[in-house]
């Protein structure tokens, strides 16, 4: 059975990183079988949070929103999120039991273990975009961030 293709990207914001108000961005994308495209975003503030903990985030929601599985393409300007998995971080931190290879703790490993959790009935590619470089969905990712993060700041 195939599964449906679903575009994910995502941005996380935070302001006075770390501990100061912080946001993320997702924007969902599906093509219907007609050739519509159906679009979804989400968004939400945190008053005390990191940058990295709002890049997680953003990923952990958009997979999170989806209802089924799906062969998922999960576009990220995040290196500590893309590299997480392209990598093969993840699957070292998890085998040293959430270190590092300088045996210093895996920091946010509440969210990764989220994350991995979000991501287990998908097939999930972890694409890293440039950031502020003119990719239009990226940019919206990145609005929808940082005004989440500037209405908890408010």
């Amino acid at each position: 059975m195939n599964k449906t293709a679903v575009k994910i990207y995502t941005d996380g914001s935070a302001r006075g990183n770390p501990d100061g108000p912080g946001g993320y961005g997702v924007v969902l994308q599906f093509t219907d079988s007609k050739g519509n495209l159906h679009e979804r975003e989400l968004s939400c503030g945190y008053e005390k949070t990191t940058n990295n903990r709002m890049e997680l985030m953003g990923a952990i929601a958009g997979l999170e929103a989806l209802t089924k599985p799906c062969a998922v393409e999960l576009y990220s300007d995040s290196k500590y999120l893309t590299d997480a998995f392209n990598q093969h971080w993840i699957g070292n931190w998890i085998r040293r039991g959430w270190k590092k290879a300088d045996k210093s703790p895996v920091l946010n490993t509440d969210l990764w273990e989220r994350l991995l959790k979000a991501a287990e009935p998908h097939d999930v590619t972890w694409i890293w975009v440039k950031g502020h470089a003119g990719n239009p969905v990226n940019e919206r990712c990145d609005k929808l961030a940082t005004a989440a993060a500037d209405a908890v700041r408010k």
